[in-house]
């Protein structure tokens, strides 16, 4: 009993919100609590596939859909990715796929090929990771725009997701380098 108590006391932080460590001196089960990792097959393949880190892949999908491949925004962003159907229909096209359907973003092996090739393309176009993620989370047309001006990121949400990323990938390197190295 004595032995629960903490864990008891540990589950119950972590529901609440409460940060118990900082990133980086949590324990490794902790983190791995925290941050789950599934798929790893998948990850592992489409970040060779497409040369990505598999960290920051598995970052992506844990910020965007936290592993739920049934996930669905209210904007109609599917999958583990979250991915638009529009944007999925043209990476279907681009990539020689036919018959495109909304429903195959359920699919964890489809919407990981497909958002792994969009992350790709992210950054051979703008050649770092911070603004390929706020591409991948504001469009493309946003950073565009702010790239033109001069200016940073200027969505707070969108700051704020490529900081939960960058936080998630440093987590997942340090977490699951057996599995993801």
């Amino acid at each position: 009993m004595r032995r629960l108590v903490p864990v008891v006391l540990l589950l119950a932080a972590a529901a609440a919100g409460v940060a118990v460590w900082t990133v980086g001196t949590e324990p490794g089960w902790y983190q791995q609590l925290r941050y789950p990792l599934r798929y790893e097959a998948i990850v592992r393949t489409h970040a060779r596939n497409h040369d990505l880190p598999p960290t920051l892949l598995a970052a992506v999908i844990y910020t965007e859909s936290k592993f739920d491949a049934d996930a669905r925004s209210g904007a109609g962003a599917i999958g583990l990715m979250q991915l638009l159907p529009e944007t999925a229909k043209g990476i279907a096209l681009r990539t020689g796929g036919h018959g495109f359907v909304v429903s195959d973003l359920y699919d964890p092996e489809i919407n990981v090929r497909y958002g792994s090739w969009y992350l790709r393309n992210l950054l051979d176009r703008y050649d770092d990771v911070p603004t390929a993620l706020a591409a991948y989370h504001a469009g493309q047309g946003n950073v565009d725009e702010w790239r033109r001006k001069g200016v940073g990121i200027q969505f707070p949400e969108t700051r704020d997701y490529v900081d939960k990323v960058l936080e998630a990938q440093q987590v997942y390197a340090d977490a699951y380098a057996d599995e993801l190295g």
